[in-house]
């Protein structure tokens, strides 16, 4: 369960059962998490003044940089975002402006507490929509309801833009519902109608609905704005001037119960809160996960086709150091959101970074590189195991797949071997060995099933001779 009091020693625990090795790492990012805790604690006056230690990790590709973040993120409980420095450009430049990681991490914590608002409503969202559908059912049971004054701004607009909004504003006729029986009758009817969508009595009737869709407006964007950035659409800066267009459609009584209780569940959820929440936690919580940060340290006097390298590096040292950026949901300060850096740093090295970014990333974790051992436990150990998940796709088939000790083995050492032949990618070398081993299996799965075991000589006979062939493994592993 994310709990910010779990302490760095039970935090490391938690990331041991995804990822394996890499304790160095999973230490530092241990102590960022609890030290937020910590800053919690304390007096306002002093815990303003407290900013996290941003962390940067140095290793080679596939062993676990992302998923050390990704994994802390969901034990915290935290907005959490991955980006990859190589999609930004500098200002002047055609591309995404740096700003935009921020907005997204707004949007990740908008996601995360509207669903948790949602699940809070649940039962009487889905209670309003049971009681909707009674009302579709046995129409004579409703409760008769009063027409609905004209939208006088739709009508305004109707004038300007034409009969469209005009026509929607105007007042749909008041139903004459035919007298309702006798009030005990009345409730005994809506008391065995409920109790029959409750047990899905009705789940295959069709019933003729009307759904709300978002209002469309001819004049389309203003200014030529970007939806993602701090600008927003005329539509939704006129909001609920505009009136809602309904659309009939004709779907079961279980999809129309879903429908109605997602619009219930909208209409209990008060946004407003939602997004003063959002951006208290994503200012306060939030992480984001910067990619590929070695591909934008260029060397100074180094010439080449990237020559925007050292702006991006200018540009991303702002918000890390702490700004205000201006989203469509708020302002939204980034001095205490914990940014954590990756990259291999092959072809350059941390320095290679401008100094002022190298002094925003005070903690410096330097990842290893998988031995076979590793290789042998990530095959095995972490939970949904790369087995296990081969295991139950191909038992969906009827086929038994089991991997003895000895296969397992064999396969970390070609993992290795091919690693060390070619470009080193990591535990993501497994995903292709694996792939390429079971190939004949999955294919014939559905025709043959049966019981396979994958021991050493199974491995050998299946991999040796593209393992051996250097040409081979570059272009097949």
């Amino acid at each position: 369960m994310p709990s910010p009091e779990l302490t760095p020693r039970q935090i490391v625990a938690e990331l041991d059962r995804y990822i394996v090795g890499q304790t160095k790492a999973k230490r530092a990012v241990a102590v960022a998490m609890r030290n937020r805790y910590r800053r919690e604690k304390l007096l306002p006056e002093m815990r303003g003044d407290i900013i996290p230690k941003n962390i940067l990790m140095i290793g080679p590709t596939g062993v676990g940089k992302t998923e050390i973040a990704r994994r802390l993120a969901a034990l915290a409980g935290a907005p959490f975002v991955k980006v990859e420095a190589t999609k930004y450009t500098e200002v002047g430049y055609v591309g995404r402006d740096v700003e935009s990681m921020v907005r997204d991490l707004a949007e990740a914590a908008i996601r995360m507490v509207q669903d948790e608002r949602r699940d809070e409503v649940r039962e009487a969202a889905d209670a309003a929509a049971v009681e909707r559908i009674i009302d579709l059912l046995y129409p004579e049971t409703r409760a008769p309801s009063a027409s609905q004054p004209a939208n006088a701004f739709a009508q305004t607009l109707g004038s300007i833009f034409g009969n469209n909004f005009a026509q929607q504003a105007q007042p749909q006729p008041a139903q004459t519902a035919t007298a309702p029986p006798a009030g005990e009758n009345t409730r005994a009817v809506r008391d065995q109608a409920r109790a029959d969508v409750l047990r899905g009595f009705f789940d295959v009737r069709l019933v003729d609905i009307e759904v709300e869709e978002a209002p469309q407006l001819p004049i389309g964007m203003m200014g030529g704005m970007d939806p993602s950035g701090g600008g927003s659409d005329m539509s939704e800066m006129l909001g609920g001037l505009l009136p809602k267009k309904r659309v009939r459609k004709r779907v079961t009584v279980s999809e129309a119960r879903r429908i109605f209780a997602q619009e219930e569940a909208g209409k209990l959820v008060d946004m407003d809160a939602v997004k003063r929440e959002a951006l208290r936690r994503a200012g306060e919580n939030g992480i984001i996960f910067i990619d590929e940060i070695d591909k934008v340290a260029g060397r100074e006097g180094a010439r080449g086709p990237d020559v925007s390298r050292e702006g991006v590096q200018r540009d991303i040292l702002p918000i890390v150091e702490g700004s205000r950026v201006n989203t469509k949901h708020g302002p939204l300060k980034t001095d205490h959101v914990l940014f954590i850096a990756a990259g291999a740093f092959h072809m350059s090295k941390p320095s290679d970074l401008i100094p002022e970014l190298q002094g925003r990333f005070p903690i410096r974790v330097e990842l290893d590189s998988l031995s076979i051992e590793d290789f042998k436990t990530i095959l095995t150990q972490p939970k949904n195991a790369l087995t296990e998940q081969y295991k139950a796709l191909l038992a969906v088939e009827g086929v038994t797949v089991t991997f003895a000790p000895d296969g397992i083995e064999q396969l970390a050492r070609y993992a290795m071997q091919v690693n060390e032949q070619t470009e080193n990618i990591g535990a993501r070398r497994l995903h292709t060995v694996l792939e390429r081993l079971l190939e004949d299996v999955s294919y014939a799965a559905p025709e043959e099933s049966g019981a396979i075991v994958v021991d050493a000589e199974y491995v050998r006979t299946r991999l040796e001779d593209i393992v051996q062939s250097a040409n081979l493994s570059t272009y097949i592993l």
